[in-house]
């Protein structure tokens, strides 16, 4: 397939990792800053019970009048009890092609990955979107920790439940990571093979991003000191019987690099912001980073062929070098299409520049009944 790709933007980025938008990944030049002072000993407002399903329509997007709405519940492999919105086209008939949305990393169904799953059902396609484990309305104890292996397998289980659904052909099951979840929909499509085909937007390759910060720029000398510091941290949450969280996330103190902003407006403004997000104000557990840091997610990501994939960047986006990486990674069939003039989080609500006229037609010709 083709590699829609613009000239470089010609954006410099940070030096080292700093991370303030996750706190959980604030690698700097001189180390991480985190792991002392700052920390937090509660957790989350809602940490102590998980949160019953809502009844109301509390999402960061306008229902639409196109598309049945509900909430389902189902469980992963590791028995945590995921929570989902499934989205169905109405007066559908037969059997469908289907897709589960996960992402961004410390979002909630919420958010981004509701948005997706609505409008891909406003297309024709059922669709679900789900919290990861350990977060928002999914169960979990303690609440906002993450570990690859379990995120990935997240999307598994998001397959399994669309297809124990009556008007699913199990034979037509597709997958859309956003963010954090880009990294963890191609992983998850390379080890299971139901998934027919996989899209990637805005894509971070979080095990990447954690062990070597932006750019590959840690130094060894540095991922010493962060493992040192994190294991360390283990013994004091084992003498408090509980984990301590990283402050607030995506708070400014001024002088932050542009990217750091962009999160800010969408996470913590009215445009994105949700209580039950990590990301909005909460926080990942200081030791979250640890499995992250020695599991490359997409070491066989050339197996997802022939299987195709569709990457999707926005061309000022800080992230773009992930999605151009994993690109030159893949296997065919593959395909990278860059969003002119988008940055990162553009493409976490945007409509007008995510591109699902392309995502349509990507899962209407691989997620096609056979002939």
């Amino acid at each position: 397939m083709t590699k829609s790709v613009v000239a470089r933007s010609g954006i410099v980025l940070p030096g080292g990792l700093d991370l303030s938008r996750r706190s959980l990944l604030k690698m700097t030049s001189t180390g991480i800053t985190i792991l002392g002072g700052g920390a937090v000993a509660a957790g989350p407002s809602f940490a102590q019970s998980q949160p019953r399903l809502g009844a109301k329509w509390d999402k960061t997007f306008p229902k639409s009048d196109q598309v049945d709405h509900k909430k389902v519940t189902f469980k992963n492999r590791y028995g945590i009890t995921l929570a989902g919105d499934l989205y169905q086209p109405k007066n559908a008939r037969g059997k469908l092609a289907a897709l589960a949305v996960g992402g961004p990393f410390g979002a909630v169904k919420e958010q981004s990955s509701g948005l997706y799953a609505q409008t891909m059902a406003e297309r024709g396609f059922i669709a679900l979107a789900f919290d990861p484990s350990y977060t928002g309305e999914s169960s979990g104890e303690p609440r906002n920790v993450a570990s690859p292996d379990i995120s990935v397998e997240d999307f598994s289980a998001a397959v399994d439940c669309l297809g124990l659904q009556p008007n699913v052909d199990r034979e037509r099951i597709g997958i859309i990571g956003i963010c954090g979840w880009g990294g963890m929909a191609l992983s998850a499509a390379a080890v299971d093979k139901r998934i027919k085909a996989v899209v990637a937007s805005t894509m971070y390759d979080m095990t990447r991003v954690m062990s070597k910060g932006y750019n590959d720029s840690v130094s060894l000398e540095q991922r010493t000191q962060t493992l040192e510091q994190l294991s360390r941290q283990r013994w004091k949450d084992a003498e408090n019987g509980a984990p301590a969280y990283q402050p607030p996330y995506n708070d400014l103190k001024g002088g932050e690099a542009r990217f750091l902003v962009e999160y800010h407006d969408y996470y913590r403004t009215p445009r994105g912001y949700h209580p039950r997000a990590v990301n909005s104000g909460n926080a990942w557990t200081i030791t979250t980073p640890l499995p992250f840091m020695n599991m490359p997610i997409l070491t066989y990501i050339k197996e997802i062929s022939p299987r195709p994939i569709l990457l999707v960047h926005g061309e000022k986006a800080h992230s773009r070098y992930f999605s151009e990486t994993a690109y030159a990674a893949a296997a065919q069939p593959k395909e990278l299409v860059i969003v002119p003039g988008a940055v990162h989080v553009d493409l976490y609500d945007k409509v007008d520049k995510i591109p699902f006229d392309k995502l349509t037609a990507f899962f209407q010709k691989n997620l096609a009944t056979p002939a």
